[in-house]
């Protein structure tokens, strides 16, 4: 059986293609569907498609394998029990590449053989692991997070290329006019005005992309922050590692932010999520508050 995409209306895939006006224009997310089972995949679609987005089928864990070569995925959900290659195999595959391993995955299942079955699953990498039936609100829910949170960083990847775009655009002109300024002996001075005035007005664009990317990871970082503090009188292991994997993405994404300031050293000037100063002006992390 071959993998196919389906959504609720369309098929658009990936995200964040620029528009125009240099403006991302932000499409569907791809969450794929991995199960044996027909009934079941359609059953997943008839759950998900109220979220619009473009849903990817795999009937066994080596279709899913193949749908990761080429396609970029907000979220995995999969099926424990499959013949052949089983949900715990398939995901030890997924983490075991590069180019999957931060791919958050969601076990479904129709056993349950205690806690030693479910830590057996957050141990292969789960984020979480759900025995069927489950509630179609709960999976909805704990779906759109994940697509959520893979549309922004998608946004925040996209403008962050962009703003080294217009710096290293700004690079080259600024030592050239650095050097004819140094070459004229009697009108030095007016050269080095007009070449900080030149990069001043350069550096404006890239400052204020950067101050927004700074500020839409900063909101980010207060839901997670939220959450985590939810979860301090929390035992639940599928919420706990959920936190968690979202404080390692937004602590990874801060950092690379911090990189593209000039003279800041990552985790010492805007601070990292999930180490050094908070997002919006708080210490430690929210993961210790």
């Amino acid at each position: 059986m071959t993998v196919t995409s389906t959504t609720g209306r369309t098929n658009t895939t990936n995200t964040g293609v620029t528009g125009r006006g240099g403006q991302a224009k932000v499409q569907k997310a791809k969450i794929l569907l991995v199960d044996d089972r027909a009934e079941n995949l359609l059953a997943l679609e008839a759950i998900l498609s109220a979220l619009d987005q473009t849903l990817v089928r795999a009937a066994s864990g080596e279709e899913a394998l193949k749908a990761l070569l080429t396609d970029d995925f907000a979220v995995i959900l999969l099926d424990v029990q499959m013949p052949g290659m089983d949900g715990f195999e398939t995901a030890a595959h997924i983490k075991r590449r590069e180019r999957t391993r931060d791919i958050p995955i969601i076990f479904l299942t129709a056993i349950n053989h205690g806690p030693h079955h479910t830590f057996r699953g957050y141990a292969a990498g789960a984020v979480d692991y759900i025995s069927k039936p489950f509630d179609p609100w709960v999976l909805r829910a704990k779906v759109s997070v994940f697509v959520e949170l893979y549309m922004k960083n998608c946004q925040l990847k996209e403008q962050a290329a962009l703003l080294r775009l217009q710096l290293d655009a700004g690079r080259p002109a600024a030592a050239a006019g650095g050097g004819q300024g140094n070459g004229q002996a009697g009108g030095a001075g007016q050269a080095q005005d007009d070449t900080a005035g030149a990069g001043s007005r350069r550096s404006a664009p890239a400052g204020g992309l950067l101050a927004e990317l700074s500020a839409r990871l900063a909101a980010v970082e207060e839901q997670a922050d939220a959450l985590t503090k939810q979860l301090d009188e929390s035992s639940d292991p599928a919420a706990v590692a959920t936190a968690t994997h979202l404080e390692r993405k937004l602590s990874g994404l801060r950092r690379a932010l911090d990189a593209l300031e000039p003279g800041t050293t990552p985790g010492n000037g805007g601070g990292g999520y999930a180490g050094g100063n908070g997002a919006a002006g708080g210490n430690g992390s929210p993961g210790a508050s």
